[in-house]
């Protein structure tokens, strides 16, 4: 008696499905080993780029989309904040090497649903992706504190001389600064004119209150070092 071949299934797959977007190919090798280890988790796709994930979300929309806030083409936060406008229901977790006392309230405003440093992979990234993916917000007690603190204490006179004061452009400008690099670097780099990034200098000086460029350069330079010894 002839065998009947199994029907092929036409159930959708159950599992929630993730796109990692990171300039980094071990790392987004190793988070896609991470979350596969996951029973209802599965990478649905790989981006290095601002412009490769668009694509790749609108060929395949995932359920969440992991950001890291350095790309190839452009800001992480750019990406978050296209997600908001051209995706308004689907989540961005953001994964930096950067400390989140600076970039974690930045990521939030700009409407990510979570933030998480490269230093708290393994079981902080996957409770943060399980919490998103039900709709909540994720944040380390240590950052429910500070913005406790600052909704207590509201707005200081001091704020304007601090990078909290910047705007996420600004901050960009201010980073590749304290790299080192000079204006047609950073005009090259961020997809803008010269002209844009001498008024963004401009603007940093009166911001942090730095009567020279020299004064602008040895700032930013500490920020960087600051960032990296952290």
């Amino acid at each position: 008696m002839p065998v009947t071949p199994p029907e092929a299934s036409d159930q959708p797959d159950p599992r929630r499905r993730i796109l990692i977007v990171d300039d980094h190919p071990m790392l987004r090798r190793g988070l896609a080993a991470l979350i596969e280890s996951v029973p209802g988790l599965t990478v649905c796709g790989e981006a290095a780029t601002r412009t490769a994930a668009l694509e790749a979300i609108r060929a395949n929309p995932p359920d969440l989309v992991i950001v890291d806030l350095m790309l190839g083409d452009s800001h992480g936060l750019d990406l978050v904040k296209d997600l908001k406008i051209r995706h308004p229901g689907m989540p961005a977790l953001v994964l930096s090497m950067h400390d989140e006392a600076l970039y974690a309230e930045r990521s939030l405003r700009a409407g990510a649903r979570g933030y998480v440093t490269k230093q708290e992979l393994d079981d902080t990234l996957l409770m943060a992706i399980q919490r998103v993916l039900a709709g909540d917000i994720y944040m380390s007690g240590k950052l429910q504190a500070r913005l406790a603190a600052h909704f207590v204490a509201g707005p200081t006179p001091e704020t304007g001389a601090t990078c909290e004061g910047l705007s996420d452009r600004e901050l960009e400008v201010f980073r590749l600064i304290g790299q080192g690099r000079g204006t047609r670097q950073i005009a090259e780099a961020l997809h803008l004119s010269i002209k844009t990034i001498e008024s963004h200098r401009e603007h940093l000086k009166q911001k942090l209150r730095l009567a020279s460029g020299v004064e602008l350069v040895h700032r930013a330079t500490q920020w960087v070092e600051h960032e990296l010894a952290g």
